[in-house]
């Protein structure tokens, strides 16, 4: 069954992350979209009980449609570490703490590195838009319509981090066939290749069919 197509003038962006929410408004500026933060609505946010990065995202999606009464879209997105078992993975916020000290998280990443010699590790994003109301098309969904998208992009953790642009463990990045950590990259360059433009290609490919206003 094809996927449900986003028609709505606004989208509730289930994430109380500034930096995710810039990042996510970013890449939907080609559609005629109005986005709002979970934030901006003071909206809570739900415990993330989900053994996955796609587990997440849903039940944040569906937090805030309900919520809001309005689409909503959820990002769940990590750092997968290879020798680290893919640690920090779907924990990597939780890494960062209550204050969202990601210094200390990469520091905690590096430490536990020592004396590995892989380095490799993947960013990992899940996307989830959910509608408040069952598709009119698809059935009776009882807690709303979801759709679900997975992106991810290789490289490698490097120390010590580099640069102040992104956000989390942005500067601690390196793509596979880059020499600059995604702390380094202008937001457009990052946008081209990263996990969550992946995930927001298959999304826009499948979800906003005829929706872009600029050629996107």
């Amino acid at each position: 069954m094809s996927a449900r197509i986003f028609t709505g003038p606004k989208l509730v962006i289930a994430s109380h992350n500034e930096g995710k929410v810039r990042e996510i408004g970013d890449l939907l500026a080609p559609f005629a979209v109005e986005v709002i933060s979970a934030a901006a609505l003071g909206l809570d946010e739900p415990e993330e009980t989900g053994a996955t990065f796609i587990e997440n995202a849903a039940l944040k999606a569906r937090a805030a449609a309900s919520a809001a009464n309005l689409p909503a879209l959820s990002d769940d997105s990590g750092l997968a570490v290879t020798a680290l078992d893919g640690d920090p993975g779907i924990y990597s916020a939780r890494w960062a703490g209550p204050e969202k000290d990601f210094g200390m998280a990469m520091q905690k990443i590096e430490t536990a590195l020592t004396g590995k010699a892989d380095r490799s590790a993947a960013f990992i994003c899940a996307l989830a838009l959910c509608w408040p109301d069952s598709d009119p098309h698809g059935g009776h969904m009882p807690n709303g319509h979801l759709e679900v998208f997975e992106g991810r992009v290789e490289g490698a953790y490097v120390w010590p981090p580099r640069g102040n642009q992104g956000f989390g463990y942005d500067p601690a990045f390196v793509p596979t066939g880059g020499t600059l950590t995604f702390g380094e990259m202008e937001p457009g360059a990052k946008h081209a290749i990263s996990h969550r433009a992946d995930a927001f290609a298959k999304l826009t490919a499948a979800c906003f069919s005829g929706a872009a206003t600029n050629g996107a």
